[in-house]
């Protein structure tokens, strides 16, 4: 009965320290507490990185593709040599790994 009263007697007490519990286990662990930012910032990170990496080779090939396009003999010769294994009889071929 006494536990009953008190509890009558301090409900606003009670009710805020629930609240101030729901409040703060949800600001750390939540969907969208600090757990999460952590590690969705993580992955935005991993994201642009990526990105990076991937407008690089994409510049690149589009170099490679004008180069192609315009007909430079220079570039030609060097993927002829490269992709068919191609050298004249006087070249000496030293094929690196």
């Amino acid at each position: 009965m006494r536990l009953i009263e008190s509890f009558k007697k301090r409900k606003l007490v009670l009710l805020n320290i629930f609240l101030t519990l729901y409040v703060g286990i949800n600001l750390i662990g939540g969907e969208r507490g600090m757990a999460s930012y952590f590690e969705k910032n993580k992955i935005h990170k991993d994201l642009s990185q990526e990105e990076t990496s991937i407008n690089k080779e994409l510049k690149d090939l589009k170099h490679k593709i004008k180069l192609i396009t315009n007909n430079d003999l220079d570039y030609l010769d060097m993927l002829y040599r490269e992709k068919l294994k191609y050298g004249t009889k006087d070249e000496i071929l030293i094929k690196l790994k």
